[in-house]
């Protein structure tokens, strides 16, 4: 596409989506000021939003630089999807103190003891592009080098376990059987090469080279390779007690990053991400609580998105985002913000979000 046809083409996804953030932000006299060099790059930075008109952020970043680089028009847009003032200072904190604070959801009602919960975080090394700027040699490298890592952590008795490979003819290689069973267990990420918004910015290029997935002993601790960033690396619980979640997460990070090149930071940003939704903490905590009562009988999330947008919350059904709620009123809930909070803000959001849900939830009953 020739500059002239980029500006048009955004122009008329502004008329059309205002929803689209990379559209909403355009700033032509920005795009046209720029070499032809630098225009190339921000095209493909924004390419996705461009072909996928729907986008809500519209735009995913090739290399961490790029958030300095072209801060004219990534700021603005990083600033109105994470509700942070054109005029605030960003400085990215953090705070893994797990101990700050009782956030056991037993103690909200002893029927949430058994609730799925998991908190990951999105990390990529600075020594790679990101993920759609990456070659295909480049995926292979990362993930040789992740799984030298990998056979490292596996001799540590608290998250030993084993490496799980896509790459065809890897001495890791899983089997289509057992990559369809940990897909449909919700362990391993689908195939990418079907998501157009990852597919317009080279993300998904040369699936399934490069993907894979480190999984401990107990199943309770995971590392996805080669997804939207380097690396997911998460943790999962079913005891309702947060404060165990995230100092499992925190304590796992904390071994694998010693295993690795340094990770990619910014100072305003916190961890680079591909996708600017990610910034900050690069973390998503979530658990799957039943709110039959609040999902119209267990289907419509509607309005309960409606009702948890006020704790900070986001809700997705139980099949993920655009999907309904699952059996017994089965749905995904987890805090919005990422940027501009701490690790225990979050997991705070969380229990004292799911607290008034629950409590609107029986009443309703």
């Amino acid at each position: 596409m020739t500059p002239e046809n980029i500006v048009v083409a955004v122009e008329e996804i502004r008329d059309k989506y205002s929803g689209n953030l990379m559209a909403r932000h355009f700033d032509k006299g920005y795009f046209n000021s720029l070499d032809s060099q630098l225009q190339q790059q921000l095209t493909k930075i924004i390419l996705t939003g461009i072909k996928n008109p729907d986008s809500q952020m519209g735009c995913y970043a090739m290399n961490p630089q790029d958030y300095d680089l072209f801060s004219p028009m990534l700021d603005p847009m990083i600033r109105d999807f994470h509700a942070i003032s054109p005029s605030a200072e960003l400085f990215q904190q953090h705070d893994w103190n797990t101990n700050i604070e009782s956030c056991d959801l037993v103690e909200i009602d002893p029927c949430l003891k058994d609730v799925s919960m998991r908190v990951r975080v999105a990390r990529n090394v600075s020594t790679f592009p990101l993920p759609g700027a990456m070659t295909k040699e480049q995926h292979i490298a990362f993930e040789d080098m992740a799984a030298q890592a990998f056979t490292t952590l596996s001799q540590n008795p608290d998250f030993g376990g084993s490496y799980l490979s896509m790459t065809s003819g890897s001495a890791n290689e899983i089997s289509k059987s057992e990559y369809d069973s940990r897909v449909a267990a919700h362990q391993m990420f689908k195939d990418m090469s079907a998501d157009p918004y990852l597919n317009a910015a080279g993300i998904s290029s040369d699936w399934p080279h490069g993907r894979g997935i480190y999984m401990s002993r107990d199943e309770d601790f995971l590392v996805w390779v080669g997804e939207e960033d380097h690396l997911r690396i998460m943790a999962m619980k079913n005891d309702g007690n947060l404060n165990d979640l995230f100092k499992r997460l925190s304590e796992g990070l904390e071994a694998l990053e010693k295993l690795l090149p340094s990770f990619a930071t910014s100072k305003s940003y916190g961890n680079v991400s591909c996708c600017p939704t990610n910034l900050g903490t690069g973390m998503r905590a979530s658990l799957h609580v039943k709110l039959p009562m609040l999902t119209s009988n267990g289907h419509d999330v509607g309005t309960l998105k409606r009702e948890a947008k006020a704790f900070g919350l986001a809700v997705r059904g139980a099949g993920g985002e655009h999907s309904d709620a699952g059996e017994g009123g089965l749905v995904d809930i987890s805090p919005i913000a990422r940027l501009g909070v701490t690790e225990m803000d979050i997991m705070r959001c969380l229990y004292q979000g799911v607290a008034k849900l629950w409590e609107m939830e029986t009443a309703k009953a």
